[in-house]
């Protein structure tokens, strides 16, 4: 079997999808990250996949290792090409084989996978009633932003609104409703501390990114302070971009996204990694249906995978859904807060390659918001 093409589909609001072909008429999808330079991700993509054609999709490994080593690497733009193109590597073997992916990288290690949702969108508003819409749906696990813009030093103000979203699910749910809270890299270190000092009585599932990753030096100070679990590792690629993190052991869950990190195997690695630090593993996964398809994969033969993210109704798809692109829908049914490990080939997953293309038509248009402070200053989204 031989790589034969590719193509590359932009589909509004968010997704890349990535279809590598071959000779033998199966066929591999994988996911790349939009929303930062969309068009230098597709066209590191192109020309990633223009040095592969003809090669054995089979020889995974050797793929990757020469696609991620040239002699400038790392980023995110060459971390989430070569995580597209190594997802649709694996669920062309998968098909091959007629396997899925998990059982390829060691086999299942669980028979479910519990999963959480997102509630308050960006600025987040009306967290009571939309965790009663997750609890409605069987969801025991939720995740929200923890403010909104913050500067270095804020009002307490700001703390406070945070505090009492928090307590206000607290006291609808009790301790039946764990509660993910996610700073995003939004709070810098002076307010960090503040925050995850004031959220602690509410007992957080973790907080999530409590200062920018480029800053965790001092996610030991934050972590020598509260007793909450810190989570972090979005924005991370590769399992040397984890490397201090583990050393530090100030870090409790680590979040790689297999449409950044290198893909399924790479965060398979990292994971084991995790492991060897007695850390747990919330892969990040807010994208479209080929990247959480692929993380169910990982999920499912990771023993150190406690919950997952999932991105149905997620607020930035804009009217679309993941299961509009998708014809086998029952991979994403949830149940009592669970999911059951995928069961077809592959990454388990029949693409609607003609719904596919007529959104692609309309192009790929979300960019990642732009915020400002009061002051005009910028502000992290």
């Amino acid at each position: 079997m031989k790589i034969s093409d590719f193509v590359i589909y932009q589909v509004k609001p968010r997704w890349i999808f990535i279809k590598i072909n071959t000779d033998e008429g199966i066929s591999g999808w994988g996911e790349l990250v939009s929303g930062t330079k969309t068009k230098t991700v597709v066209a590191a993509a192109k020309e990633m996949c223009t040095k592969i054609i003809g090669q054995n999709p089979f020889e995974i490994e050797q793929i990757w290792q020469r696609l991620h080593r040239s002699f400038f690497r790392g980023g995110p733009i060459n971390g989430t090409a070569v995580s597209g193109i190594e997802m649709a590597l694996w669920d062309i073997k998968g098909k091959a084989l007629n396997l899925p992916v998990y059982e390829l990288l060691g086999g299942a290690a669980r028979s479910k996978i519990k999963v959480y949702s997102w509630i308050g969108g960006d600025r987040p508003s009306d967290v009571v009633e939309m965790a009663q819409q997750r609890w409605d749906q069987g969801f025991r696990a939720v995740k929200m932003n923890a403010t909104s813009e913050m500067h270095y030093v804020d009002s307490l103000e700001k703390v406070d609104a945070a505090v009492e979203r928090v307590a206000s699910i607290r006291d609808k749910f009790g301790d039946k409703m764990a509660i993910g809270i996610d700073f995003h890299g939004r709070v810098h270190k002076p307010m960090a501390k503040v925050l995850a000092k004031e959220l602690e009585q509410y007992h957080p599932m973790f907080i999530e990114e409590p200062v920018l990753p480029e800053n965790e030096e001092y996610f030991a100070q934050i972590s020598n302070e509260v007793s909450t679990p810190i989570a972090t590792g979005e924005r991370l690629y590769t399992r040397w971009g984890f490397k201090n993190i583990f050393k530090q052991g100030s870090v409790d869950i680590v979040q790689p996204d297999v449409s950044l990190c290198g893909g399924l195997l790479e965060e398979r690695k990292i994971a084991a990694m995790a492991e060897a630090f007695d850390m747990a593993v919330a892969p990040h996964a807010p994208y479209g249906p080929v990247a959480l398809a692929a993380t169910f994969q990982v999920d499912a033969c990771t023993p150190n995978v406690f919950i997952q993210e999932q991105s149905l109704g997620i607020h930035y798809n804009q009217g679309f859904d993941l299961l509009d692109f998708v014809k086998n829908k029952s991979i994403f049914q949830y149940k009592n807060s669970f999911v059951d490990i995928p069961k077809g080939p592959g990454l388990g997953i029949e693409m609607d390659e003609e719904k596919i293309k007529e959104v692609a038509q309309q192009g790929l248009v979300w960019n990642n918001p732009a915020w400002c402070n009061d002051d005009g200053t910028i502000a992290e989204w």
